[in-house]
């Protein structure tokens, strides 16, 4: 192989013919230093000598990033590795893998230091994304609440200080999730049950759950204890135990309470509530009703419920004529200003104070419609459908079929003896409005 030695000219200038493969032009300074060419490629310097009886040719780099007293010193080193009997190939795949390994361990830290750094309330967020196809609009509703930011002005639902009260999980929504260990829930289980311990006793059985999820999932698992940290004894223990409520509208209430709630100035609150007890329905499905929902061909009532995503009761005579009566200012029956109107504590509480009925509450309304169906002799399947409590009962589950019309003609045997106990007649065939009460 005939020698030249390297200068800037010669490099630059040194060109493959286009009737070769490849061309070489090797170095009389540094042995074994060669520039290699091809028609297509780019010029190269290479590294050639012989172990082990054995050619061995090496890439060192582009003219354009190596000079030439680099390439040069590049091969003497390469030289220096075979006279001591290592094979240069075998150095260079171990350095290749050894800065592989270190990049792959790089990336893993950065991978893990993300992972530290998720909040509760990112991982929150991917929580609902995922299960809400799964959940009713008020079960995925209530995780929206119960996680909300407070600190907005309003000026109903905050115990006077005219902002919005944040929800019991939003504390826990700003710790790192690797931090959401059971020191941590048992301090927040505490603090929320001095002030708020029912809305707490919901947050924590959704908190249970959110971890349970995240266990189940390999971007979140690492990050938290074996056992779920919300499920401890001193969690359950500061949040207490939910009383048994009792609060329910006796036979010989009945008349007083339609009378006083039939003098509230809003007809459609005064609506709402006549329907609450009449329905026995939840008081945010009532609340939920649109126009759409009333089907008064086939006498329908469509309720979008926790259970079974929604279920269909009978559209009652007294209550049809209620709600016909209603104005239809947007798609809610029970309309507000904008959108569904907000629940009606205050006036349902000043109406029980004028009838002098202590401590009814709106879901004591559904507790009384439940009650009060005692006094009938309707099969406990049939209230339990038309309130939307889940079957108990294997034969309630599997083999009862109830349909709509058998539904009606309890349901509104039902309602013609609240009214009658209540006093109030109405003419099914009058015009909407045309109710009237009897003392």
């Amino acid at each position: 192989m005939a020698k030249i030695a390297f200068t800037a000219g010669r490099v630059a200038g040194f060109k493959c013919p286009p009737d070769k493969k490849q061309a070489f032009l090797w170095d009389v300074t540094a042995p074994g230093l060669g520039l290699r060419a091809t028609p297509a490629g780019k010029p190269a310097y290479v590294f050639q000598s012989v172990y082990q009886g054995k050619d061995v040719r090496l890439t060192i780099g582009s003219p354009a990033a190596w000079s030439i007293p680099d390439a040069q010193a590049k091969a003497r080193e390469l030289q220096r590795l075979i006279d001591g009997g290592h094979d240069p190939r075998g150095l260079k795949r171990a350095a290749l893998a050894a800065q592989a390994e270190k990049q792959t361990a790089a990336a893993a830290a950065q991978v893990q230091a993300a992972a530290h750094a998720l909040t509760t309330g990112e991982v929150w967020a991917v929580y609902l994304a995922e299960r809400r196809p799964h959940w009713g609009t008020l079960h995925y509703a209530d995780h929206i609440r119960l996680a909300k930011a407070g600190g907005l002005p309003a000026n109903r639902g905050t115990r006077g200080r005219g902002m919005t009260i944040a929800g019991p999980l939003y504390p826990l929504m700003a710790l790192p999730l690797r931090d959401l260990d059971a020191p941590a829930i048992e301090t927040w289980a505490a603090h929320e049950a001095k002030t708020r311990a029912s809305a707490a006793r919901l947050a924590w059985r959704c908190l249970k759950v959110f971890l349970g999820w995240c266990s189940e999932q390999p971007a979140y698992a690492a990050l938290l204890p074996a056992k779920n940290p919300a499920k401890t004894t001193r969690s359950r223990e500061a949040l207490g135990k939910a009383g048994v409520k009792q609060d329910a509208l006796l036979r010989e209430q009945l008349t007083v309470w339609f009378d006083a709630v039939q003098r509230i100035g809003n007809p459609v609150t005064a609506a709402y509530l006549q329907t609450l007890l009449l329905t026995g329905a939840r008081p945010g499905e009532v609340l939920g009703l649109r126009w759409e929902d009333l089907n008064a061909k086939w006498k329908g009532l469509t309720i979008r419920d926790k259970v079974e995503g929604e279920r269909v009761i009978p559209l009652t005579p007294y209550v049809s004529q209620l709600l016909a009566a209603l104005p239809r200012r947007n798609e809610f029956v029970f309309s507000g200003a904008a959108g569904a109107m907000s629940k009606p504590h205050k006036p349902h509480s000043i109406a029980c104070a004028v009838a002098g009925i202590e401590g009814l509450t709106l879901h004591g309304l559904r507790r009384s419609f439940k009650s009060l169906t005692e006094w009938l002799e309707v099969p406990a399947g049939v209230v339990a459908q038309v309130m939307g409590h889940k079957p108990s009962a294997t034969a309630e589950k599997h083999y009862t079929v109830r349909p709509l019309d058998l539904l009606r003609s309890h349901h509104e045997k039902i309602e013609a003896w609240i009214l009658e106990q209540a006093g109030v007649k109405f003419d099914a065939l009058a015009a909407p409005g045309g109710l009237r009460v009897v003392v």
